[in-house]
């Protein structure tokens, strides 16, 4: 339902008040770009008025090129690129431009599932919540559905009560730390810029480390973090040899190596890699979220520390009530149950099994790819310039796309991180035609 009020009263015909309303709600961003209006038979009923009246409010705001159409779809907020400009009064003319990311962290959701969404925060609206403060482990019947699931999809079997669910996975990181001792904290460079900063917000050291190197010794660090399943943001899976340099690394020095498993489930090439905790839950925090199989917005993820590790979270937690809204949780719960998560991450592992060997055309002749094609984004390697230059030319026609310098620290590496998950296939090939274009421009 369109948060839209029509009054008989008024001079101007309904269809006119209508139109006008739908292009207010457009410009003020709450309907923004792809956004499914409602049908005109339902927008009819919900506003009391004849379907005429909506149909010629969608006719006119078609032509004015506000809305598009899809055959057997429906009517959408047509893109930012086709959406007709109209002055704005209250919006200062500084404002910085609004671009189409193509991060490394949106994931692709087919329109086609958003009736599972919406099924599932019916049920939310339903339910009843708990008395009191949640538990604070997280929702029960949520943890035995990741617990299935991550015995299925990633070879790591745990009970449902070794899982703890937080705010995503830097919030994961951020509680985890919080029950370590003392100490450093090695992360690999260039690296997962938000892992970083929830580090140094934590108080403690960040140590470099090259992120294609084998890690041998962990001496003052209480923790290491790590992206072994997909290395963000180069690409690579952690060879075997690696793990277990890793892992002897960490028992000899004490301390806990963080997995974040990001988007292991998006392999296309190869089955997903095994977990990392796999080889040992005594030494291993294994973080997981939803983020990337559902959506950023749900802030919701999961962590199974080590034994020691999990107790004292557990205490702090029945203290602090430092827990996800159970009404996200229980979301979640409605997803995975009805097989909804499934099916997304089918879905979404076939469009980046065709989108990168896409980009991978697009940007071989003038870029050199940094590791397998995987997940939702790939990296390239250029000069600094051309990197550059190609950024500029892809803000020019309305995208930003990142710069690998972002995510160095002490490593001297140049280039782009493309994601490709948070667009239409429309938009990803404009977006890289201007790539392309900056390039060639070099």
């Amino acid at each position: 339902m369109l948060p839209v009020r029509l009054d008989r009263a008024r001079a101007e015909p309904l269809p006119a008040q209508l139109a006008a309303a739908v292009r207010a709600l457009v410009t003020d961003g709450t309907l923004g770009t792809g956004d499914r209006l409602p049908s005109s038979r339902a927008l009819a009923t919900d506003l009391g008025v004849s379907r005429a009246v909506v149909e010629q409010a969608y006719d006119q705001l078609l032509a004015e090129a506000w809305v598009s159409t899809r055959r057997g779809a429906g009517t959408f907020v047509a893109s930012g690129e086709t959406l007709p400009t109209q002055p704005s009064t209250h919006r200062p003319a500084s404002r910085e431009p609004q671009y189409t990311q193509l991060d490394a962290g949106t994931p692709w959701i087919d329109p086609r599932h958003l009736a599972g969404w919406r099924r599932a925060w019916r049920e939310v609206s339903m339910a009843r919540p708990p008395r009191g403060y949640p538990d604070p482990s997280g929702l029960p019947e949520l943890r035995e559905a990741l617990a299935e699931r991550l015995a299925r999809t990633r070879g790591l079997t745990v009970a449902p009560d070794e899982i703890l669910l937080t705010a995503g996975s830097t919030d994961a990181l951020r509680q985890l730390l919080g029950a370590l001792g003392p100490g450093n904290v090695l992360v690999e460079d260039p690296g997962y810029r938000a892992a970083v900063e929830s580090i140094r917000m934590s108080g403690r050291v960040v140590v470099d480390h090259p992120a294609l190197a084998p890690v041998t010794d962990l001496t003052g660090c209480a923790a290491a973090y790590v992206t072994p399943a997909h290395q963000h943001p180069l690409g690579r899976v952690m060879p075997a040899a690696d793990r277990l340099a890793l892992l002897a690394a960490a028992r000899a020095a004490g301390t806990v190596v963080v997995e974040d498993d990001y988007d292991s489930e998006f392999r296309y090439d190869v089955a997903p890699v095994p977990a990392l905790a796999a080889l040992d839950r005594s030494q291993v925090a294994y973080v997981g979220t939803a983020s990337k199989s559902v959506s950023p917005s749900l802030r919701l993820g999961w962590l199974v520390a080590p034994p020691e590790v999990h107790e004292r979270l557990l205490r702090r937690r029945a203290i602090t009530h430092d827990t996800p809204p159970w009404t996200s949780q229980r979301a979640l719960l409605t997803l995975l149950r009805d097989g909804w998560v499934d099916k997304v991450v089918r879905t979404a592992r076939r469009v980046y099994a065709d989108r990168a060997p896409r980009v991978a055309a697009a940007l071989e002749p003038h870029a050199a790819l940094a590791g397998p094609l995987a997940g939702m984004y790939s990296t390239w390697h250029t000069s600094a310039a051309a990197a550059r230059t190609a950024r500029t030319s892809a803000r020019a026609a309305g995208f930003d796309v990142r710069l690998l310098a972002d995510y160095c620290r002490s490593a001297q590496l140049t280039g782009l991180v493309l994601g490709f998950g948070g667009v239409t296939d429309a938009e990803l090939d404009r977006a890289l035609e201007a790539i392309v274009s900056g390039l060639r421009g070099r």
